[in-house]
């Protein structure tokens, strides 16, 4: 990243300035605007997330949000209720509560003297959602948002369930936000009361994995900020982005072809990360292109920013299975439009181990009635999936699918005679029967190279009681035979001549989604089952330049300097004697201090995940955190840990909170409870 100084405007920053919300809580802001906003008022972009702006988040901030300040930008950070410096208690995401103070603030922020009334929202994951959520309420003033890493659909396309089935990372997001919920503020910025806001948080914190298990079907908890039930009510242009590499890989091309606004997209090979800051690179000048989305709906400038395609995005390239990549060799292709007028459906019929040639559509009344084939996959497949949302660090991407696949029904295409590139969502529609009333199939796509190592390249889930949709599930019927689709993630890829197309289909996906109760039998006919590809002809036009971003830039870091060393670990280990299976991870971020205020944080996550044999019921998720905070005699500590089971009929959490000055415990509370499986 290149480091730049001379921006267009000289800028002033206030470290915390308190908004009051109409309830009499305060929340904390950072802001950094120009310095001639005191005679020359400007417009105001907000970042609205819960993660610490005072330490954890500020380095990223310190690039970001100067950078935007030096370009005519009033650039406002603030801590939700019951996070970092701010008031209040923080109970759960994306609650009414959280949206309505939003509208505050950006009430608040346009009656300042030194903003001229105009306001935006910017983020990523949290800041991304609740930007989307907040203009969705349309509030006055807001006339434009930027948002990267997020979803329009809380339940059916985010870390919680992924196609009705439970995804791990609802434990490993709670075991997070379990964590930074229960932090103190800085006594440096609130003073004395910081003992006072810090217990009320304690003794008024529940681990979030709780609520989110009482809620096993898409309901109002669910809706509730779901973007995707009223498309219409976003009113304001928006510019979305993620990663191929991200969890939230899906919901760009919804919002484009959904809203009815001015719109871009953005889609690189980065995990969960912001462009700039890109993960597999290339990263790119995502900066540069805010100024220009800013300087256009915020300031009037007529600046192009709405030419060209619709969508951007980076075709991969084909590269060997690895946890963790650099760079993702490729090239930008645009779209015109979305649904793009480019992508042509081709629907291929599976046969005896073999994905077919093209047909004209899916399900075609002639297709025969072909034999079953079956699987009962070990509760082994899985443990090379990687996270369902990378952050790249540890290395968490999917490995070589090989160990995977002989767990697996394989289909394969025979070798590519020229190059095949796919931009969308892949589907596969089974005509399948179970032996048991719960069941789930895990599809994956790889790309094979000629000496077998097989690359994932997208995936899907669907827990089959709720095929019909996830609102109402009903128990399958053993032996019947049903029609069931599962949408894959979306993707752009290139497929290289001799390499092979592969479809996987496994019954269990452990770690990255809980197992059933009971291990199934999966029976797939073939010819009237299909996987259809998204196919972009390579010989369509690019419609973007080879580089059409710039280098990535931003304002300098802050100083920090690492005191103890991070530490990242990804282990999977087998116990041969036990047949104890097991997921190990750690990400430490060691302990930095931050020079300008000197207090030294830490942080450490550790996530676990373990099995015996093939006993479905044996399967557990733990999820620890400690996080700690010092400064001369200002020492404090808060360890959480979360640990998930099941039985045939419930899932079991057992969950523990601490918290220490000077490693003296101030505060401990355990919770044990149960929530009834829902066909899950």
């Amino acid at each position: 990243m290149r480091y730049v100084t001379n921006l267009p405007y000289a800028t002033k920053e206030e470290e915390h300035v308190t908004i009051p919300m109409s309830d009499g809580v305060r929340l904390s802001a950072h802001i950094w605007r120009p310095t001639s906003s005191d005679q020359e008022p400007v417009p105001a972009v907000l970042e609205y997330i819960p993660y610490r702006k005072r330490d954890l988040t500020a380095v990223r901030d310190s690039i970001h949000h100067p950078y935007l300040a030096g370009h005519g930008y009033a650039c406002v950070r603030v801590d939700l209720r019951g996070t970092g410096d701010s008031e209040g208690v923080l109970r759960d995401e994306y609650l009414e509560r959280e949206q309505q103070d939003a509208e505050e603030v950006l009430a608040w922020l346009t009656e300042q003297p030194w903003c001229d009334g105009g306001t935006g929202m910017m983020g990523i994951s949290w800041g991304a959602f609740a930007a989307l959520q907040v203009a969705a309420r349309q509030p006055p003033g807001l006339k434009a948002i930027a948002i990267a890493s997020f979803t329009d659909d809380r339940h059916a396309d985010d870390m919680h369930y992924m196609g009705g089935a439970l995804l791990s990372d609802n434990l490993a997001e709670a075991g997070t936000m379990f964590a930074y919920g229960t932090c103190p503020p800085d006594p440096a910025v609130v003073g004395d009361r910081w003992r006072e806001m810090w217990h009320e948080r304690l003794e008024h914190t529940e681990p979030w994995v709780l609520q989110w298990l009482r809620h096993q079907r898409r309901d109002d908890y669910w809706r509730h900020a779901s973007v995707c039930e009223d498309y219409k009510s976003v009113r304001c242009p928006v510019l979305a982005s993620s990663g191929w590499a991200d969890g939230y890989s899906n919901a760009v091309t919804r919002l484009l072809g959904h809203l009815d606004v001015p719109r871009k997209g953005l889609i690189g090979p980065w995990s969960h990360k912001f462009p700039h800051l890109g993960e597999p690179g290339p990263a790119i000048g995502y900066l540069q292109e805010l100024v220009r989305w800013w300087d256009h709906w915020l300031k009037g400038a007529d600046n192009g920013v709405m030419d060209g395609p619709m969508l951007r995005t980076w075709m991969q390239d084909s590269v060997p299975p690895s946890t963790a990549y650099e760079e993702r060799p490729g090239r930008w292709v645009g779209e015109p439009e979305w649904p793009s007028p480019h992508i042509r459906q081709a629907v291929h019929p599976l046969t005896r181990h073999t994905i077919g040639p093209p047909r004209e559509a899916a399900g075609e009344e002639n297709a025969p009635d072909g034999d079953a084939m079956t699987v009962q996959s070990p509760l082994s497949v899985g443990q090379f999936a990687g996270k369902w949302a990378s952050y790249n660090a540890p290395p968490d991407l999917p490995y070589d699918q090989r160990e995977e696949d002989g767990g697996s029904l394989v289909f394969d295409t025979e070798p590519l005679t020229e190059q095949l590139e796919i931009l969308g969502s892949p589907t596969v529609e089974l005509d399948l029967s179970v032996n048991e009333p719960v069941a789930m199939v895990a599809a994956r796509l790889s790309d094979v190279s000629p000496d077998g190592a097989a690359t994932r390249v997208s995936y899907g889930i669907l827990n089959l009681t709720r095929r019909e949709g996830t609102e109402s599930p009903e128990p399958l019927e053993p032996g019947r035979r049903y029609r069931a689709t599962i949408p894959l993630n979306g993707v752009a890829q290139a497929f290289p001549p001799g390499h092979r197309v592969r479809l996987s289909l496994s019954t269990s996906y452990w770690p990255l989604a809980w197992p059933p109760p009971k291990p199934a039998l999966l029976s797939v006919h073939e010819h009237s089952s299909t996987l259809t590809l998204p196919v972009r002809p390579v010989e369509e036009p690019d419609e973007v330049p080879a580089s059409p971003f710039g280098e990535p830039e931003g304002t300098p870091p802050l100083a920090t300097s690492q005191v103890t060393p991070p530490e990242e670990r990804w282990e999977v280990k087998r116990d041969l004697v036990g047949y104890h299976a097991e997921l190990d991870i750690v990400k430490d971020r060691g302990t930095v201090r931050f020079e300008d205020i000197g207090l030294e944080a830490g942080r450490r996550a550790h996530e676990r995940y373990t099995a015996v044999a093939d006993d479905f019921t044996s399967v557990s998720g733990e999820s620890t955190w400690t996080m700690r905070f010092q400064r001369d005699d200002w020492d404090v500590r808060v360890v959480t840990h979360t640990r998930l089971t099941c039985d045939d009929t419930d899932f079991f959490v057992d969950a523990t909170l601490d918290a220490y000055e000077s490693d003296r415990r101030v505060f401990s509370r355990t919770w044990n409870e149960q929530v009834p499986r829902d066909l899950l």
